[in-house]
């Protein structure tokens, strides 16, 4: 299938993508790495009248510690990310994810600003920004703003962005030597969306762990924190039977063609035991 007809245009500077994009007649589309934006195209589940290609835009490829934060550039390839001593350094649990991301080729165009932007609830980058507490950063007609992770998705494909708002990066918190990580999904087959996967964060004190933030991805329509295993875990990270019990208040999947609503959530448990055990483990 081919896509419906639509115009293109290529945006030099981010007034210029915000002007390109505020002049369509209809609806207009960022164009970024494209590697969802023109599967859809050709499958005909979107058809914008107008793409706005950002690629020539500068200032929005780099990788930088900035204020305390990690900076990742909207147009920076997964695969660079994936190459990135400051990535692998100050996000590890980004790091544990781009590998999972499709397969190489995709990661060589897909972007980080693309994943965040089309939010699709069974990626891993979304759930990762979520768990990290970190932010995404916008320009459009009204300025510059950050905005939260876990206010930055509304629902199923769905995020505050404005027809006229342009992601220029997400920033992350540095991590720190007391920062534990853990990530794992489970696909069908590697490179395919994750039936269910979880990425996590916690704080080590002492023999525990504190500031946990568990957050699924592949069952429902945004990353879901899963709050009651979280707390859980935090009043005894040995007793993960328990925390995987409380899984059943925190999730409430859907069944799709993957998988049904049961093993998704026997899958999250399963999850939420290697997860837990990196945590301990301190894997970074």
């Amino acid at each position: 299938m081919k896509p419906a007809a639509f115009a293109y245009a290529k945006a030099f500077s981010l007034d210029h993508a915000i002007e390109l994009l505020g002049g369509a007649s209809a609806e207009a589309r960022v164009l970024a790495g494209g590697q969802s934006l023109i599967a859809t195209l050709n499958m005909r589940l979107s058809s914008p009248d107008l793409l706005v290609d950002i690629n020539a835009v500068p200032g929005l490829d780099g990788i930088a510690v900035k204020d305390g934060m990690l900076e990742i550039g909207a147009l920076v390839r997964h695969a660079q990310a994936e190459r990135s001593d400051l990535v692998a350094r100050y996000a590890p649990l980004i790091a544990m994810a781009l590998p999972h991301i499709g397969h190489a080729a995709i990661r060589n165009r897909g972007t980080i600003g693309g994943s965040i932007a089309f939010a699709d609830p069974a990626a891993e980058l979304p759930a990762c920004l979520v768990a990290l507490g970190g932010e995404v950063s916008l320009a459009g007609p009204d300025g510059r703003r950050s905005v939260a992770a876990e206010q930055f998705f509304r629902g199923l494909f769905e995020t505050v962005l404005s027809p006229r708002d342009v992601v220029t990066a997400i920033r992350v918190p540095l991590a720190t030597r007391d920062s534990r990580f853990g990530f794992a999904e489970f696909s069908r087959r590697h490179g395919d969306y994750a039936m269910v996967g979880l990425a996590a964060q916690a704080r080590a004190e002492g023999d525990g762990l504190r500031a946990i933030r568990l957050v699924y991805f592949g069952v429902g329509a945004t990353p879901v924190r899963a709050r009651n295993a979280e707390a859980a875990l935090a009043a005894d990270p040995l007793r993960i039977a328990a925390a995987a019990s409380a899984l059943a208040r925190d999730l409430d999947p859907p069944d799709d063609l993957q998988a049904s609503a049961a093993v998704k959530k026997h899958l999250a448990g399963v999850l939420l035991e290697r997860v837990a055990q990196q945590l301990m483990a301190g894997h970074t």
